[in-house]
């Protein structure tokens, strides 16, 4: 059954108009008629099945079958990252990500950033993308460009890898389900004053093993090391 994301779908809708991007891709490309069943995602937990009803290219009509919710996750993996030099691995990093179970992803600006602008639109589109593919139920949320200092005022404790000489700790050791951001740096890595001031907020440094990965492996990495403490 092909799968349409509907974020202002609420049980309370008895039918819902597609977006005119959702009805072309259901009409014009995948050639759905009136009686065609589909199913509907709000990112929000919410998994729909629908029948179309008026199989129109620009406001395909749809009426609501059935309907369950499902709860939301109890973790958080939220992983703030700096946007790489090339935009194709970030895309990348962000649709792995994604179908991994990722809830959340902050696009960090730091001093040695090569990319100091983001395509939050786009991004958004693969992440949607991403979660119909994986038949997850939760759209990640995605924040912003932040520069450093301001992430770190919002969220004073978390992890940090970065390649610098000094004491590390395994994600193992040190990850909290909740208000744990993991922060990757960029290409150039973190500063010594952005490591400086990571610490003094109450940051723990980790390793992601004696390899130096990409920016965009590390974050993958660091998904997957936080989805085994809590799986």
């Amino acid at each position: 059954m092909h799968v349409f994301y509907i974020p202002e779908l609420s049980p309370a809708h008895a039918e819902i108009t597609l977006s005119e991007e959702e009805s072309k891709h259901a009409c014009k490309v995948l050639r759905l008629k009136n009686g065609d069943q589909i199913a509907l995602l709000d990112g929000r937990g919410g998994d729909y099945t629908g029948e179309i009803t008026e199989d129109h290219p620009k406001h395909c009509q749809v009426k609501i079958l059935t309907h369950t919710l499902q709860d939301a996750p109890k973790h958080e993996i939220h992983i703030a990252i700096a946007p790489t030099k090339n935009n194709d691995r970030i895309e990348w990093f962000l649709e792995k990500t994604t179908e991994l179970g990722i809830t959340e992803i902050t696009l960090l600006l730091c001093k040695n950033s090569e990319r100091r602008q983001s395509r939050e639109d786009r991004f958004e589109k693969i992440l949607v993308s991403a979660m119909k593919q994986s038949q997850r139920k939760f759209l990640p949320r995605l924040n912003a460009l932040t520069p450093f200092p301001e992430f770190l005022k919002k969220y004073p404790q978390g992890a940090l890898a970065h390649c610098a000489d000094g004491a590390k700790n395994g994600l193992h050791t040190t990850f909290q389900a909740q208000n744990y951001p993991i922060l990757i740096g960029p290409e150039g890595d973190f500063t010594a004053e952005e490591i400086a001031a990571a610490q003094q907020s109450g940051y723990d440094f980790i390793t992601l093993g004696q390899n130096r990965l990409r920016t965009e492996t590390a974050g993958l990495y660091a998904c997957m090391l936080a989805l085994q403490e809590i799986q």
